[in-house]
Formats: structure tokens, C-alpha cells, sequence
């Protein structure tokens, strides 16, 4: 089966498994974990921030950076299809206590001026404004990047107002090839990152984050109440240092297939809107002749794995395990239709 379901389906390459096989292990919650350590120096100097914590997923980094952010009570600000809103089981409310307001973004990316307009006025019928948080690349978007100028404009805007910012970056290295950006930019902006190495990355398990000495202590803690304290994970952690070093500027090979695939899809007639491709996720419509659900079945017929994500749309995420001879199977295919 080739698999465009998720970039989370990849496996670990062979030299990845010897490098897990060959990591220096110790009990990580008693921070005696070498390859753990390690993982987390090297992130946090890469980003130019202080500290970082290695957690089982984005989804886990994600809620306890909200959780260390806010108090019970508070509000977070957010594009409508964020990750942190749609798919963490209502962790904001069930973790935090927080409501949510949502925005209308464009491709899961919002603005400034909208994040200005929903910040609420100091009064006690409302809830407090605490923390905005920004998904880059924005994954329900098609795999949007934001422009950095626009953030610096949100930060601005945080800053002024009295909010922390807080990046959900599970694809960040997909907007950081796409956009030929640095990581260090994005530490001097955001007070607290999350990283995902288990997608574009390829690593079996894993995410960071990302922040400052004090705000990762803290977090560290909400980590073992949140059942997240692992022991000897430096066999994981070793995975996550070799996709720091190794796979990071292959991701502009998926973007390429990505874009060699909608080029495709563009020219059927069962094709309606397809959502521009920045990174390595191509989300598009079907119509006519074909439901998403029917394209979805017939690629199944010929080996092929994607996600319909509507009725009418269908997702495809090209990632490590997808080769450029898959890619031209896949074209081959999507012609026969």
C-alpha cells in the first residue's frame, strides 16, 4: 500500500533504527536520560531558546503549554480549524477550563487586526484574554505557512496586550523549507513552541517543547500529572536527533510531489477546488462524477491510501515513506479515473 493518509504513518529508515539501537538510555524522570538531554539541548539551541521538554505528542505539548499559560477561566484566541480546537478531544476545556474564541482565518492563518478585534475588554462578564496560538504549517489549511511579517505583526499585538503566544508547530519545519525561514526567528518571536518529530520528521513517537527555563519547569510537571513522564525513551529521543540532523531539508522533496500530484488532479473533470500547495498536503474537491468518498475507494482499489476530511474532500500528505516512483504510480492512476 503506498499511504497518503498522514505523514504520521512513516517507519523509521535503517539508519534511524541503528541509531535508536546504539542511544545511551537512563530513567528520564529522574532527567538521567543521556539521548533524552540531549534531544532537548539540541532544540532548544537550535530555536535560540532556553529549554525544552520531550513529550510522547503534539497533542501533549500542545495542552500543556496552554495549561501552564492560563488559569481556569481564561480564553484562548485561535483560527477555528486549529489542531489545538478540532482534534485534542476538547483538551482546552477538559485540561485548562478555558474557553475558546474562534476566528474565521484564511487557510487556517489569521490576522492581526482579527486576533486585536477579539481580545475582551477588562470586564468580569467575560472571560480573560490569555493566550494566542497560531498553527504553522496550518494542517486543515492544506498545509498553509503563514507570512512571518504577519506574525511579528500578532506578537506586536500580544505584547500590547498583555498575551503569551504559543506556536503549534507540528509541520513548522515544512514552513521553514517552504518559506526558507530559520528557526531562530521563530524562538524570538513566540514564547513557547511546540515541534512535532513524528510526522515530516519520520520519527516513530515524539514531540517538543519549547520555551523558556521557568515556563518548562512548570511544564514539566503539568508533563507527569498528565501521565507523560517516560523512562528510558532515550531509544526515541535518539530517533528525534537523527530527523533534526538528517531529515529536515528532504521535506522540499514531499512539497515537490505534492505539487506534482495536484498538477494532475488540476486537469479532472472530478476535480473542483483544490486548496493551494505550499508544503506537503494537498486537500482538493471532488464533484461531478465522483464523490470523495467513491475517489477515495477507487484509489484503495489500486493500492493507494488517502482521507476523505468532508463529504467532499479528500486530503492526501506526502511524507518520507512516499517515493518519487509511488508518486508517478499514483499519477498513473489518478489518469485512468
Amino acid at each position: 500500500m503506498i499511504d497518503f493518509r498522514s505523514d504520521t504513518v512513516t517507519r523509521p529508515t535503517p539508519t534511524m533504527l541503528d541509531a535508536m539501537m546504539q542511544a545511551k538510555v537512563g530513567d528520564d524522570v529522574f532527567g538521567e536520560d543521556p539521548s533524552i538531554n540531549q534531544l532537548e539541548s539540541m532544540a532548544a539551541g537550535m530555536f535560540g531558546m532556553q529549554a525544552a521538554l520531550f513529550c510522547p505528542s503534539g497533542t501533549m505539548t500542545n495542552q500543556i503549554a496552554i495549561k501552564v499559560h492560563t488559569q481556569p477561566g481564561d480564553e484562548v484566541i485561535c483560527d477555528k480549524m486549529s489542531h489545538i480546537y478540532q482534534y485534542e478531544g476538547g483538551g482546552i476545556a477538559f485540561n485548562s477550563g478555558c474557553s475558546v474564541r474562534l476566528i474565521e482565518g484564511d487557510r487556517g492563518r489569521i490576522t492581526a487586526e482579527q486576533v486585536l478585534a477579539s481580545i475582551n475588554p477588562d470586564d468580569i462578564h467575560k472571560p480573560v484574554s490569555t493566550l494566542v496560538s497560531l498553527e504553522n504549517t496550518a494542517n486543515r489549511g492544506g498545509g498553509s505557512c503563514y507570512d512571518f511579517e504577519e506574525i511579528k505583526r500578532i506578537k506586536h499585538i500580544c505584547s500590547e496586550n498583555n498575551l503569551k503566544l504559543h506556536l503549534d508547530g507540528a509541520r513548522l519545519f515544512n514552513a521553514l523549507v517552504a518559506k526558507n525561514e530559520t528557526p531562530q526567528q521563530y524562538g524570538e518571536t513566540f514564547d513557547t513552541i511546540s515541534i512535532c518529530l513524528s510526522k515530516g520528521l519520520g520519527t516513530p513517537v515524539g514531540s517538543i517543547l519549547l520555551g523558556p527555563t521557568a515556563f518548562i519547569n512548570k511544564a514539566r510537571r503539568v508533563r507527569k500529572v498528565f501521565g507523560g513522564g517516560m523512562r528510558q525513551a532515550g531509544f526515541l529521543a535518539a530517533a528525534g536527533i537523527f530527523a533534526l540532523n538528517n531529515h529536515v531539508a528532504r521535506l522540499a522533496e514531499d512539497h515537490l510531489h505534492a505539487q506534482q500530484i495536484a498538477a494532475v488532479l488540476q486537469q479532472k473533470d472530478f476535480i473542483g477546488e483544490i486548496l493551494p500547495v505550499e508544503t506537503n498536503i494537498i486537500i482538493f474537491e471532488v464533484k461531478g462524477r465522483l464523490a470523495a468518498a467513491a475517489f477515495v475507494a477507487k484509489m484503495k482499489e489500486q493500492n493507494m491510501l488517502m482521507f476523505a476530511v468532508s463529504p467532499t474532500q479528500v486530503r492526501m500528505v506526502l511524507h518520507l515513506d512516499i517515493t518519487a516512483s509511488m508518486v508517478q504510480q499514483t499519477v498513473d492512476a489518478i489518469n485512468l479515473l
